[in-house]
């Protein structure tokens, strides 16, 4: 079972607590998925030379825009172009799954990568209602969600290779896994992946706590929800053979550029293509350009000054600022950094720039 040295990191250069990243494979207006992927290693192989923590990438469907609907198989292929830098799913959304499937993607990935995976886990779909209905074959959505403390508890047990005798899974083993040790001249590996919970309300928060595992929360999208979520989170804390003291890690939204005033044409466009996808209509990351020629409606103008208030952006000074006050606030004991921007090469100077701005080592 994973233990706090998988979990717990120490903060690089004059960093508060340790950075890391969270990628959502964004597709930008006249790009591909295939560039979009290739902008990821990029970001990866950057993040790591760099001293960033973790590197993860989040579920999600039916988006154009978002290119990540299969953390497993672009985790593979970042863990053939990285050799240190934690990678993770940030997260699987577990209702969409059966758990055995999950037990040995992330088998298979702790095995290519060893001591390098992280299993994070959500419990919303990731998509709208009837792609959750494709995805997982059932209108019944609900009892998904509702079953996911069961769903988490088959999963860990799948991972850890201990359902009790008389279980209908015994027999059952996922593999890469612990069985290949009870083989003759079998060997067991020393790591397996650590799981953290994810969310955006209370739910997760607390079951997190009570079941003594890191918690991830989502303040890039939830932020007024944060420190009530954290909060929830650590009075529930029960210590465990994972945790000995509550860990909490926020994803942030945070965009620096060499100009303010680049930085916020480039938080427009992401904001339009947030409004977008909230009333109906995803698409591609829009260029700045086609976002500051476009007619915000009173209500759109609305949306995005409030959902740009949340997003830490201007220069790197003035970034490292809102990241210094926004971990003051939170108590969070990690910062996971997501630019969100149309261009490789804005994304990529954003995290560099963070980066020079905290004395982040080189190499």
């Amino acid at each position: 079972m994973a233990g706090n040295d998988e979990i717990r990191a120490t903060a690089q250069g004059t960093a508060p607590v340790p950075l890391s990243v969270l990628d959502l494979v964004t597709v930008g207006a006249g790009r591909t998925a295939t560039d979009a992927l290739r902008t990821s290693v990029e970001i990866a192989k950057l993040a790591e030379n760099r001293g960033f923590n973790r590197y993860w990438v989040a579920e999600h469907h039916s988006m154009p825009g978002v290119a990540s609907s299969s953390p497993a198989v672009i985790l593979a292929h970042l863990a053939a172009h990285t050799e240190r830098i934690r990678l993770g799913s940030g997260g699987v959304m577990l209702p969409n799954h059966a758990p055995l499937v999950i037990a040995e993607q992330f088998g298979t990935l702790e095995a290519m990568a060893p001591g390098r995976i992280d299993l994070g886990l959500g419990r919303a779909p990731g998509t709208d209602g009837a792609t959750a209905a494709a995805l997982r074959r059932t209108d019944r959505l609900n009892e998904g969600a509702d079953d996911f403390p069961q769903q988490l508890a088959e999963l860990t047990r799948f991972l850890d290779d201990d359902f009790p005798d008389g279980h209908p899974y015994a027999r059952i083993h996922a593999v890469p896994g612990p069985v290949q040790a009870t083989s003759p001249g079998g060997v067991q590996s020393p790591h397996r992946p650590p799981i953290w919970l994810l969310g955006s309300s209370g739910f997760s928060a607390r079951l997190a706590g009570v079941l003594g595992l890191p918690f991830a929360f989502a303040h890039h999208f939830s932020a007024q929800n944060t420190v009530p979520a954290l909060d929830l989170y650590r009075e529930s804390f029960k210590p465990s053979a994972v945790l000995s003291s509550p860990y909490a890690l926020i994803g942030v939204s945070a965009l620096a550029a060499d100009e303010e005033k680049e930085a916020r044409r480039q938080v427009l466009a992401a904001a339009l293509n947030m409004v977008r996808l909230r009333t109906g209509r995803p698409g591609l990351v829009p260029t700045p350009e086609e976002a500051a020629t476009y007619a915000f409606s009173p209500m759109e103008r609305e949306f995005v000054d409030s959902w740009n208030a949340n997003v830490i952006h201007g220069t790197a000074d003035e970034v490292r600022a809102g990241l210094d006050d926004l971990q003051k606030r939170t108590g969070a004991d990690e910062l996971m950094l997501t630019a969100n921007a149309h261009t490789a090469e804005i994304r990529l100077r954003s995290y560099e720039l963070v980066a020079d701005a905290y004395g982040l080592p080189l190499g």
